[in-house]
Order: C-alpha cells, then structure tokens, then sequence
C-alpha cells in the first residue's frame, strides 16, 4: 500500500468535514507540518494541551487531529517558553503535524452533532441553524441540511429526570456531571442538542417548539430569561463531555486509509473537583 501523507489525511478529512462549513471566525485546517511529509499513525483527542501532545508522542503519532483549534485568536510569538509555543515547538521537534476540524466538523453531516444526537438517543434530524438557503418546501431538505445542532425525538417520552440521568449515563463522565434546568417531572419527547458552547441558540431552541435543549457552558441568567420566557427544559452537559465523542468518528474516516489510529484518552476537562455541602454536619 502506497504510504500516506499529511495532505492525504488533510484531504479526507477535509471531504468529510469542509472548510466553508466553518463559522467566519473560525480557523481550521493545518496548523502546523508539511502537507509532504508521510504519516504512518493519526491520533485524535479534542484539545491540543501539552498532555496530549505528550501522549500522541508516546504513542508515535505523525499526526495529531483535534476539535479545537491552537491558534483561534491572533497570537504574535509562539516563542517555546509561552504555552501555545512550547505545544507547537514539541510537536515540531517530535515531527508531528497538528490539524483542526472545528465548526466545520460541528455543522458537517455526520458531524459532532450527529454524534450527540445519537448518543443520547434520538435520530439526528433537521438542524437547530441551517447553513445556507434550504428549500423547505422539498420533503426531507431539511433532515439532509448542514448546519449547527440537531433536533429529534426520544422512541419514548420520560420524564426530565430521566432523560437527564440518560443523558449523564450516556456521555463521558467528568467530575461535575450534568445538571437540568426545568421541572423534573416534566415529560420530554422532542431533544434539541447541540455540540460546545451553545447558549447563542436558546432563542432558536424556543421557537422550534422543543421539549428540552442539551448544550454546554450555559451560564445563569441567560438560562433563568429562557425559562421565564417559556422556553424548553435545559439540560447542560461539560463541553468536553459533549464533543469528545466525536474522535472516534473522525478516527472512523482516518483508519480505512490504511495507517494506524488512536484516540487520546487524556480527559482535558478542566474542572477537578465538585462538592456539595455535607449532610452529616
């Protein structure tokens, strides 16, 4: 079999996940390594923190491929004694090459959303955002459509309760779990998820008419103004819970090339602990 380059993976990855999907501020694509250079082993993780790039070493990775963008805003040095330099320095001296598929990967189909929907139990149907014009009119545009989230519907309804600790048992554990907002009895059928960060899409998950909406990072007034505002339940998940799951799809487009893959298993969460006040005072 005729060995692999950096711009192979890139190309197939790119196939999958393409670059004009990306939000305009996004920046995705090759960060660092030549497009020349063979690979003989891809690894997947969601962050490229130092961690990492030590374990994708270790692991004798050509290439690393993440979520999340290194260089997402301006930087003027990537001098090795400045966090993001040393990564880009280690990487470099440890002739690995860095790719990111990140909003492209989001709204791409299938895609990290895809992921999610699947894993906590619903067919990833329209999405919450469309990318681009879409023909409403023509049946099944809008299940086809490209764009940020999903929306779908549970086999069968439970309750919010339920459908939370579904949620929790289903994605990756992190030290402060997941947590709802909405009353918990409430019964729940149609889901809105979407990837990451996604407080920006309440006032889209409200007018989609859904039952309850999973996201990440939401913060405590927007989510109180949803609510009193009539908007759905409110299921909020750890970021990296939500978007890790997605390395193994991308590792899924990567493997039939014929090189080696693996999947960084370093849980780059940041938060390390979660307390609640002791009962037994």
């Amino acid at each position: 079999m005729t060995t692999k380059t950096v711009g192979d993976i890139v190309a197939a990855l790119e196939a999958a996940y393409p670059p004009e999907l990306a939000e305009s501020w996004d920046q995705v694509g090759l960060i660092c390594g030549d497009p020349d250079e063979p690979v003989h082993k891809v690894a997947f993780a969601l962050d490229c923190t130092m961690s990492v790039v030590e374990r994708a070493l270790e692991e004798g990775a050509d290439m690393l491929v993440v979520h999340h963008p290194l260089l997402l805003r301006g930087v003027h040095s990537v001098a090795a004694n400045t966090p993001k330099g040393k990564v880009v320095h280690t990487l470099i001296r440890g002739g690995c090459a860095l790719f990111a598929a990140h909003t492209n990967a989001d709204s791409a189909r299938p895609g990290v959303n895809d992921k999610l929907a699947e894993l906590v139990g619903i067919r990833p149907g329209r999405p919450i955002r469309p990318v681009g014009d879409v023909d409403v009119d023509t049946p099944g545009a809008l299940e086809r459509a490209t764009g940020l989230g999903r929306v779908g519907t549970l086999p069968e309804p439970m309750t919010l309760r339920e459908f939370t600790q579904r949620v929790a048992d289903a994605l990756p554990e992190t030290v402060w779990g997941v947590r709802a907002a909405g009353d918990p009895e409430q019964m729940v059928c149609t889901v809105a998820v979407s990837s990451g960060s996604g407080d920006s899409f309440l006032d889209d998950a409200r007018a989609l008419g859904v039952d309850v909406y999973v996201t990440s990072d939401l913060r405590h007034h927007p989510v109180d103004e949803h609510l009193r505002a009539g908007g759905p339940a409110v299921i909020d998940t750890a970021h990296w819970a939500s978007e890790f799951p997605w390395t193994q799809q991308a590792e899924g487009i990567v493997n039939p090339l014929g090189v080696e893959t693996c999947i960084i298993p370093v849980r780059t969460d940041p938060w390390t602990v979660s307390a609640h006040p002791n009962q037994a005072k």
